[in-house]
Parts: structure tokens; C-alpha cells; sequence
């Protein structure tokens, strides 16, 4: 279920046999999207950083987490962190939906929580000038760089894109070629991970 405000997440269990460690977002991503059955973990990645350090002893928090899942040009695909479609960070036009809070050092979606049964869409206009994207990329690191005029964000379930002429599909770090039409849906409590 996903979490709800003021509600405990996840429940103590002792460290799974047999237990998957991930050692980055888009290998968890590959891991959720075969469906292994197996009990999970993360080492490192965006997703990591969001969650926390977590336990490296007997014990474990076993939490469920949200899954980002993506229809590109008519391809499926996972992702557990986040999804950007971008040319350039410094001109054009920017999608990102963030299933976490963070992209490498950049805390982007300050109020993304990976189980929350939504995403953060975080939208910059191609008219957003130079000057001003190094602005909010200054912000960045502190997640202050919203509100901002040509950076629109929102929380939603689902959503879809058509860009003309094609922007470079990431997902979890991960590129994906180039893309005209993109839907992302937030697939709830789509796998448990123990950190």
C-alpha cells in the first residue's frame, strides 16, 4: 500500500537468503521489470540517495516502492528513479518525471518519494533563456530552483509527450536513443526493497 502522510513505512525483517544487491538505478530497474521474485537491495543511485543509508546488519527495513513505466515510440521500458527527455540541460526543452528526490547531485524533485503512488513531472519551456538555467542550476543542489516562470512541476499518476524534432530518452541514467512520443505511468507498489 502506498505510504500515506504520518503512516509507517515498510516493517523490520531479517536480512533475506538469497538477497539481490543492485549496484545502481537502471540494474534495480532490470531486476523489477523481469520480476525475479527475489528479495531486493540498493547500493548505490539516486534511488539510494533518497532512501537513506539503510542497515548492513541482521536486520533490514522491507519497503514497497513505486515503479516508473515507460512507452517509448511504442517500446516498454522500467525505471525505478527517474526518466528525462532532454537535447541539452542549457537549451531546449526538458521533461523529467522523478519517481525519487534526487539526480546525481541535484536534489530536482524535493518532494518526490518513491512510494507516494504518484511522480514528480517537472517540465522546462525550450524559450527558458541561458542565463536563467544556469540560475536554477545553481539552485539545484539545494532543490530551490522551483517555482521559476519556465519550469513547470507537477504530481500525477500519468503522462504523455510528443516532441518534434526527437529528444534523447534516459531512463535511470540509462540512454535510450532518441524519442517523439513518450508516456510514463506510475506503476504503485510495484516491487519491495530492503535497505
Amino acid at each position: 500500500m502506498t505510504i500515506r502522510k504520518g503512516s509507517a513505512w515498510g516493517e523490520p525483517v531479517a536480512r533475506p537468503d538469497g538477497l539481490i544487491l543492485a549496484t545502481s538505478d537502471a540494474e534495480l530497474a532490470d531486476l523489477v521489470d523481469r520480476g525475479t521474485g527475489a528479495p531486493l537491495a540498493l547500493r548505490a543511485g539516486d534511488l539510494r540517495r533518497t532512501l537513506g543509508d539503510g542497515a548492513d546488519g541482521p536486520t533490514m527495513q522491507r519497503v514497497a516502492l513505486d515503479a516508473l513505466r515507460i512507452v517509448a515510440d511504442g517500446v516498454d521500458l522500467c525505471a525505478v528513479a527517474h526518466v528525462v527527455a532532454r537535447r541539452s540541460w542549457w537549451r531546449g526543452r526538458i521533461v523529467a518525471v522523478f519517481n525519487c528526490e534526487h539526480l546525481g547531485r541535484w536534489d530536482v524533485a524535493p518532494r518526490g518519494h518513491p512510494n507516494d503512488g504518484r511522480a514528480e513531472m517537472i517540465e522546462v519551456d525550450a524559450t527558458m533563456p541561458v542565463r536563467a538555467r544556469v540560475q536554477a542550476w545553481r539552485r539545484l543542489r539545494s532543490g530551490t530552483h522551483i517555482p521559476h516562470p519556465a519550469i513547470r512541476a507537477a504530481q500525477q499518476t500519468t503522462a504523455s509527450w510528443e516532441f518534434a524534432p526527437p529528444l534523447a530518452l534516459y531512463a535511470d541514467g540509462r540512454r535510450h536513443g532518441m524519442v517523439r512520443r513518450l508516456t510514463v505511468t506510475v506503476e504503485a507498489d510495484a516491487y519491495y526493497l530492503h535497505v
